[in-house]
């Protein structure tokens, strides 16, 4: 979302516009990175609300350790999604790049597929923010583990979150200069 985002303001020239803005690029990388976390963590809450009202399905973890969970994960999207701006000019070829990114990471996740029952695919799933969100996220919801169990876990989410954010706003910084 990030990356169609800029893309779609760099297409329409209303980011040239943002340029001439008294904000520094931190602020303006925080302004477009902010929406995406806050509609995703918005989203997240209603799904936990409906797997516990609709299905009825019993929550055993904490939901502090949950959204610590998700907003790492969404600190590290979200840096990916700036790096993918990076490599675009367009809208089209961001939706394109998304899609050819997001796909292969859903399905090498866990979510269809156990990790473990594609060996060829193991070495790719350390480097896949939705791995470690999915095991997070099942192990918090259905086994109610703790931040102090959940270190292997989280330590990868926020090394990408700081190395694609670091990374992204680097080139955030030199596009704009």
């Amino acid at each position: 979302m990030t990356a169609m985002g800029v893309a779609r303001e760099k297409e329409e020239e209303i980011f040239d516009r943002l340029l001439v803005t008294p904000f520094r690029p931190a602020e303006l990388m925080i302004g477009k990175a902010l929406p995406s976390l806050l509609v995703f963590l918005s989203h997240a809450t209603v799904f936990l609300l409906v797997a516990q009202l609709w299905f009825q399905i019993h929550f055993a973890g904490s939901f502090l350790t949950l959204y610590f969970g998700l907003t790492l994960f969404l600190l590290a999207v979200t840096g990916i999604g700036l790096l993918l701006w990076s490599l675009v000019g367009t809208m089209q070829q961001a939706l394109l790049l998304c899609f050819l990114l997001a796909m292969p990471l859903m399905l090498l996740s866990g979510v269809f597929a156990s990790p473990t029952s594609m060996p060829e695919a193991q070495d790719f799933d350390l480097i896949n923010p939705l791995g470690y969100m999915i095991d997070i996220s099942r192990r918090v919801y259905l086994e109610g583990i703790g931040l102090d169990r959940l270190t292997s876990d989280l330590w990868p989410l926020a090394v990408t979150a700081v190395v694609t954010l670091s990374i992204g706003g680097w080139v955030f910084n030199r596009r704009l200069g």
